[in-house]
């Protein structure tokens, strides 16, 4: 049986501030075919990253914005990854982007491009979501950093890596309510669900191929572990 692997992929690995970076791009997908090759399968969640916050900064600068306002830009932004995303797998994804995560899509491609859905909460939400949809029992977040810290790093310069966290603790770190817009290292409310479904997260930096397959492989990897 071919293993599934849920990636939640981070907007700013999709294109960071600077602009696309075609080269990592190729190289991103060739591993995706690659492993796919080696018999996984991959849901790949995509954020909507920088291009989220850009729409969201300027339009706070013109007027008032409802919650929800924020959240439907961010959402669009990462079907727009998603289309993206879908586009470059091209042969290998399933021609839909999901987004409905009471859906279950018969899909028989490699590979399922996730956008976001509804407001209230971030692609996080989603790729755990997805996860319990389909059977899957880990999440990778891909990520522009490795590892969660115990406190905010540009603000605090002690603040310390963290190898391993439980959901209890990581709950503490973010909250319990979703703020649209946040930048936080997991959604308050994927980690609330996170913990109720007893999910393992694998943190990752995504712009770190080498990295990367050593964690959808199952090996010793750097990084932080929710569970």
């Amino acid at each position: 049986m071919k293993k599934l692997i849920v990636l939640s992929l981070g907007g700013s690995i999709i294109i960071p501030p600077s602009g696309f970076n075609i080269e990592f791009l190729k190289k991103f997908r060739e591993l995706i075919i690659k492993e796919t090759k080696n018999g996984y399968r991959f849901i790949v969640v995509c954020g909507g990253g920088q291009t989220a916050r850009s729409y969201q900064a300027a339009a706070k600068e013109i007027g008032k914005l409802q919650p929800e306002d924020v959240d439907w830009m961010g959402i669009h932004a990462t079907r727009l990854n998603a289309h993206f995303m879908r586009t470059i797998l091209r042969g290998y994804a399933h021609p839909v982007v999901g987004r409905d995560y009471t859906e279950k899509l018969e899909w028989t491609e490699p590979v399922l491009i996730v956008s976001g859905w509804k407001p209230g909460c971030s692609t996080d939400f989603d790729a755990v979501k997805f996860a319990e949809l389909y059977g899957g029992n880990t999440v990778i977040n891909l990520s522009n950093v490795s590892h969660i810290y115990d406190s905010d790093p540009n603000k605090n310069p002690k603040a310390k890596k963290l190898e391993k966290i439980s959901w209890k603790e990581i709950r503490k770190i973010v909250g319990d309510e979703w703020v649209p817009g946040a930048n936080v290292p997991f959604d308050p409310i994927a980690s609330r669900e996170g913990e109720k479904l007893g999910l393992k997260v694998l943190f990752a930096k995504g712009t770190d191929l080498a990295e990367v397959e050593k964690v959808i492989e199952g090996k010793e990897s750097v990084g932080t572990v929710i569970s």
